[in-house]
């Protein structure tokens, strides 16, 4: 089935199985291989991206349900010069990345949260549910809570010359 991928701004035009899921589009023919399968059954939380601005499981989700909706992966949380989103600062500075494996489920499902809800940093309790969400091995959980709770509290400073004026 012949499908248009729009993913992280850029179009992929792709001939599909309809059996196939999001998941290995991504990494095989789009060759991003940012997403990372663990379960395969939509508990761990690993393969998360943003479809339509949504966390989704892409080990759920067959890719001719995406087609025409856009998707963002790990790869699209960078800024247009490259610089790290205000989460990937956050996830190294509060020493949330260990083996790295659920770190791009982490980033993506909290990069969604952020977007929906810029007050997230007042939410501990949200902020504790979308920790819950995804599996780690590694670390124990907390430094991901804390690194979330960071970027939402920078993400949502007013910076010199910002548009937004003092809240």
């Amino acid at each position: 089935m012949r499908i248009t991928l729009t993913v992280n701004g850029e179009a992929y035009e792709l001939d599909v199985e309809p059996r196939r899921i999001l998941a290995d589009v991504l990494r095989e023919d789009c060759r991003l291989t940012g997403t990372h399968l663990g379960c395969e059954h939509g508990v761990c939380g690993a393969c998360t991206v943003l479809v339509d601005g949504e966390a989704v499981r892409s080990c759920l989700v067959f890719a001719v349900q995406c087609d025409g909706s856009p998707v963002r992966t790990v790869e699209g949380l960078a800024g247009p010069g490259g610089e790290p989103h205000p989460l990937q600062r956050a996830f190294s500075a509060e020493h949330a990345l260990q083996c790295g494996f659920c770190t791009p489920g982490f980033l993506m499902v909290a990069a969604g949260a952020l977007a929906a809800d810029p007050a997230l940093a007042d939410s501990p309790e949200r902020v504790d549910a979308l920790v819950g969400s995804n599996l780690c091995r590694c670390t124990g959980y907390e430094p991901i809570r804390r690194a979330i709770l960071r970027a939402a509290r920078e993400q949502d400073a007013p910076r010199p010359h910002d548009a937004r004026g003092p809240r």
